[in-house]
């Protein structure tokens, strides 16, 4: 006589609850929806590399100067922005700077990362920051120096501001000592830094290019784009513009559509300025149609500018 086993009840409910997760697991392996398509970090290099998405096209430099924002992630490079400021790691650059080309854009490249990292005791540190340089020493990236993907390398953010390094302003001698061990590396590409060339001495060998960056408080924007332009010529430094989009308005608000329109098209008014940046990308503040038109009628005028490196003269 044949007998059936039994299962204790306990037994076959766990069993049941076990294929039952075992199947949700194996559909979502199959799946190919991203958990969460915002979630990769700027520039999609946590994700697929995005030039080599069938549905991008490889695009060329559209020519003019590079315009764009600090932070902006690569599929936002396209017709609106061609330019932008990123801190890439080692690992992703090749890749990210391929995506990026694909696009018809150009990059600012900052190596050293977050003042955290070079500093101690509050202070700057050179060999701290020489040594965030080098973990770039290895990374083939040569051809993307000499074709002009890149526009340069962002040595340091705000050396003149003495509240970010502990009560000691970094001086452009050292800035220019910075820039000499950059050429050392890579002798091709530009040396920059985010401070207004007023700052900065005028016998500089190395350093390439000097920042103005527009806000409400700086008074009107033409009398500060002449400024601007007439330091950085006489000290025979590239210059790069741009505007504090975000806290650059009036009482350090958002800057408005109309506001954005007519303060970048007076800056880029001036044919001296090498690339076009502002601070910086935010998806929300960057969605309305009134700030797109803005924006698009601002990259028609940087497309109208002739080319330049922002290599110094």
């Amino acid at each position: 006589m044949a007998h059936s086993l039994k299962l204790p009840h306990w037994i076959a409910r766990l069993r049941a609850a076990l294929f039952a997760t075992l199947i949700l697991v194996l559909a979502a392996c199959e799946s190919t929806e991203p958990l969460n398509p915002d979630s990769s970090t700027p520039g999609d290099a946590a994700g697929e590399d995005p030039a080599a998405s069938p549905e991008v096209a490889s695009a060329a430099f559209a020519g003019g100067i590079p315009f764009g924002t600090f932070r902006q992630p690569t599929s936002a490079f396209g017709s609106r922005f061609n330019g932008a400021h990123r801190n890439i790691a080692p690992y992703a650059l090749v890749s990210e700077l391929r995506a990026i080309k694909a696009r018809g854009g150009k990059v600012v490249l900052m190596f050293a990362g977050n003042e955290r990292h070079y500093k101690v005791g509050g202070h700057f540190s050179i060999t701290k920051w020489k040594a965030r340089v080098n973990r770039f020493r290895g990374v083939n990236f040569s051809s993307y120096i000499n074709d002009g993907t890149i526009i340069g390398h962002y040595m340091i953010d705000e050396p003149n501001d003495r509240h970010n390094w502990g009560g000691r302003p970094i001086s452009p001698a050292v800035l220019e000592e910075m820039a000499r061990y950059s050429k050392q590396l890579w002798p091709k590409m530009p040396t920059i830094v985010r401070v207004q060339p007023d700052y900065l001495g005028s016998n500089h060998r190395h350093l390439d290019a000097a920042w103005a960056q527009y806000l409400h408080r700086r008074g009107n924007a033409g009398d500060y784009i002449r400024k601007m332009v007439s330091s950085a010529q006489k000290r025979r430094l590239g210059l790069i513009v741009g505007l504090n989009v975000i806290g650059g308005g009036p009482h350090g608000r958002r800057m408005t559509a109309s506001e954005v329109k007519s303060w970048g098209s007076t800056l880029l008014g001036s044919s001296y300025p090498c690339a076009f940046i502002s601070w910086q990308y935010n998806a929300g503040y960057l969605s309305p149609n009134s700030m797109k038109d803005a924006m698009s009628a601002l990259r028609r005028k940087a497309q109208s500018r002739g080319f330049k490196s922002c290599r110094g003269s």
